[in-house]
């Protein structure tokens, strides 16, 4: 191809493949840090039933329970549904703490229930022993930012709204797997809460989240994804969100903190299993995001690609047009990135974002790999 061409297709395309990027940060990404700038006006506080499914989390329930139970909100209760175990003290550290919060209640998954994804089935036991039409989920290794989050969460229980989603992401700690997982975390939140907010729902997730009983039974519960050992959050929301009946909460009141894995293999084991089932999503979000992916990976390497040719052929021109062209999607990026992750008090993304920015493709299409080389019994139901 004649150079001349080649310097004029090659900056006309990185300016396109810029423009598809802005959209995505100035449409989407952004719509987190803009709505929770925005008053909401405190409303009813329907009586309400939290409900958590543990498993070996005896510890995790003893740190984070209380700050659940101490909300101060006028009538909730607590369910705990969780697994028996010989090498776990979770029965005891609920005894515990049943003595001291009235409201705390609990049970356990029969050793029998087979053939049935246990965190599904412990699901469904919490709901049916819950005594108040809103339901609001979380789960052990998460604990609520302040004392207010049920209030922010019930401020979005109107009579037009069955489901309410929040904003989850994992305390701060030294390392670079945190800062990892953090900025993964972040960015697929700004993306489904995003769209979420813009009327194109299209998942949740179950560390904080809330729905209304009757949505559930007109459901039928998970019987459309039984034979599937997760999808109770993701999937159910994806099949019964809609933009009319679904509410986005973005206070940093109401954020769910997550402890941090002790073991790297536990974050990859559940970014396997959402991976496994986000392909029976149903509508375009999946494509979108995608879209978004391919799109950012093409146009750093556009990016690059004009800058070595520029200065191959000494055209200085296109060499500055690609710096300046990274430059502004650079610094886009940090104050949609920055501000979003600071409002809700997460951590800062600088530096690092230049890795993440090429990594976090690359680590989902790993997943990806991972997933389909595995057996498919493996995220079956057991």
């Amino acid at each position: 191809m004649d150079l001349t061409l080649l310097n004029t297709y090659l900056p006309a395309s990185a300016g396109i493949l810029f423009f598809i990027q802005s959209c995505y940060h100035l449409g989407l990404y952004r719509n987190l840090y803009v709505h929770s700038q925005k008053e909401k006006p405190e409303t009813d506080t329907p009586p309400l039933s939290v409900i958590l499914v543990a498993k070996e989390a005896g510890s995790e329930l003893y740190k984070n329970l209380p700050a659940i139970l101490e909300q101060d909100y006028p009538n909730f209760e607590v369910i705990v549904i969780y697994e028996k175990s010989a090498d776990d003290n979770c029965e005891d550290v609920l005894k515990l703490l049943q003595e001291k919060y009235p409201n705390l209640h609990r049970s356990f998954i029969p050793d029998s229930a087979r053939y049935i994804s246990r965190k599904k089935l412990g699901i469904t036991m919490g709901i049916k022993a819950s005594h108040h039409e809103w339901l609001v989920f979380t789960e052990p290794n998460c604990a609520p930012t302040s004392n207010q989050w049920l209030r922010k969460m019930a401020r979005n229980f109107t009579s037009d709204t069955d489901i309410v989603l929040g904003y989850s992401n994992y305390e701060k700690a030294k390392g670079w797997f945190n800062r990892k997982i953090s900025f993964d975390t972040l960015l697929n939140s700004m993306r489904y809460l995003g769209m979420a907010i813009g009327g194109h729902p299209y998942m949740g997730c179950g560390r904080n989240m809330a729905y209304r009983k009757e949505l559930f039974y007109q459901q039928k519960g998970f019987a459309s994804h039984l034979n599937l050992q997760r999808g109770e959050d993701d999937i159910f929301i994806n099949q019964v969100a809609n933009g009319k009946n679904t509410r986005v909460e973005t206070s940093a009141e109401s954020v769910m903190r997550i402890s941090a894995p002790l073991y790297k293999k536990s974050w990859r084991e559940e970014k396997l299993s959402y991976t496994a089932t986000s392909r029976y999503y149903k509508g375009f979000a999946r494509y979108l995001m995608g879209l978004e992916t391919c799109t950012r990976l093409l146009f750093l390497t556009m990016v690059m690609a004009c800058l070595a040719s520029g200065i191959f052929t000494q055209d200085w021109i296109m060499a500055g047009i690609s710096i300046l062209l990274w430059l502004l999607r650079y610094v886009m990026q940090i104050i949609v990135f920055h501000k979003t992750s600071t409002t809700l008090g997460g951590r800062k993304f600088y530096t690092t974002l230049l890795l993440f920015d090429w990594m976090q493709p690359l680590w989902n299409f790993r997943f990806k790999m991972q997933q389909k080389l595995r057996r498919k019994d493996e995220f079956m139901r057991k």
